[in-house]
């Protein structure tokens, strides 16, 4: 009986340097191969690293611990790159009360097998940041784009490869807590539209009754397009800043703004501060009420509107203006007569694409009548 408790203490022991020669650890950066960080999923950073496991002749214990780090347990994966038809994984299992799982390899004899282990990181964030240099003319810019990567899971990679959805990869490596900013898109030369915006909803209508800055919003439009220079993939969201070029090998800051998402075909819209050179004077000219409907006790329970609104738009620049006007009209409405063409965008805003010359004056008149006001 000793002798059969001894021999199966020898066996044990056998198998536990078995698994602990086997063993593959998060941790263990000697162990680890090519890696990639891919972050082509703004709400997720995807790791791809490649092991070479040492496997016997039978069924092989893969050990896989991650103590310190904060992954997406589901979605931890094993990939058998090389041998793929002879190595068989059979199944996963994961030790209670551990960060860990082990894998059961199934090979027909003993090999070095080349795998790519995969997850998803927590802990590693992105953030995208542009910078724009208009020329002096304000037709086109320069567009550099930055990608600032932050370290924050736990983990250390002293080589890897930073991917995300276009621009050139990094061949970079990044430690627990570091911040790096790598350039990642250069464009010269993307044309652009400079473009004010008077929304009457939110602008004051008449500029010389109210104090301080009441001038009209400038923003460039930059398509996402291969007629500009891009369009190939959809272009990030992040924080743009904006210069222009001074003429004497200098720069003037502009301003800065958030942009969206871009995706290929639609505009990027920045905003660069307000400006005096346009100035919009609105007035109501008309509002009266017809086709009237009073009820039994001759109170007015209905009625129809006439109105007219007019609106001077100066343009005090040596140089062309293009203006977006919008304008509002409330509930049911028809237009009688209009002094400018305009764009329908929902059932009570209008756009109006106004291009002014320099030094030029124009004038917006709207007739319409409001059905059914009560």
């Amino acid at each position: 009986m000793r002798k059969c408790k001894w021999w199966m203490l020898v066996l044990l022991a056998a198998a536990a340097a078995q698994v602990s020669e086997a063993r593959i650890k998060l941790v263990a950066l000697p162990d680890r191969g090519d890696t990639v960080i891919r972050l082509d999923n703004p709400a997720a950073t995807l790791i791809e690293e490649e092991r070479v496991l040492t496997l016997q002749k039978g069924v092989n214990k893969v050990d896989f611990a991650w103590n310190g780090v904060s992954l997406d347990v589901d979605s931890i994966r094993l990939t058998v790159l090389s041998h793929p038809e002879q190595v068989k994984l059979l199944n996963v299992s994961y030790p209670p009360n551990e960060q860990a799982l082990v894998w059961e390899l199934a090979s027909p004899e003993a090999l070095e097998v080349k795998a790519r282990i995969s997850y998803l990181l927590n802990g590693i964030d992105r953030l995208i940041t542009y910078k724009a240099v208009a020329d002096k003319e304000e037709t086109q810019v320069d567009l550099k784009s930055h990608l600032v990567l932050r370290n924050f899971s736990g983990e250390d990679f002293t080589s890897a490869r930073v991917l995300l959805n276009y621009g050139e990869a990094f061949e970079q490596g990044i430690q627990h807590e570091e911040t790096k900013q790598l350039l990642f898109m250069k464009q010269d030369g993307i044309p652009i539209e400079k473009i004010w915006t008077f929304d009457a909803a939110k602008k004051p209508w008449d500029p010389e009754k109210v104090s301080g800055n009441v001038g009209i919003p400038v923003t460039y439009k930059i398509k996402n397009e291969k007629e500009s220079k891009l369009g190939e993939n959809s272009l990030w969201d992040g924080k743009v800043r904006v210069y222009q070029d001074d003429g004497h090998e200098g720069t003037i800051f502009l301003g800065e703004d958030n942009t969206a998402l871009v995706p290929v075909g639609e505009e990027m819209e920045v905003y660069v501060g307000d400006s005096r050179d346009l100035v919009i004077t609105q007035r109501k000219m008309q509002e009266k009420q017809i086709n009237i409907r009073r009820n039994n006790s001759n109170h007015i329970v209905l009625y129809d509107t006439d109105e007219i609104i007019t609106a001077k738009i100066e343009n005090f620049k040596d140089k062309p203006a293009k203006l977006l006007l919008i304008q509002h009209i409330p509930g049911q409405w028809e237009m009688e007569k209009c002094s400018m063409e305009y764009e329908r965008k929902d059932a009570g805003t209008l756009e109006f694409t106004v291009e002014l010359k320099p030094q030029e004056t124009r004038e917006l008149t709207m007739h319409y009548h409001r059905r059914n006001v009560r």
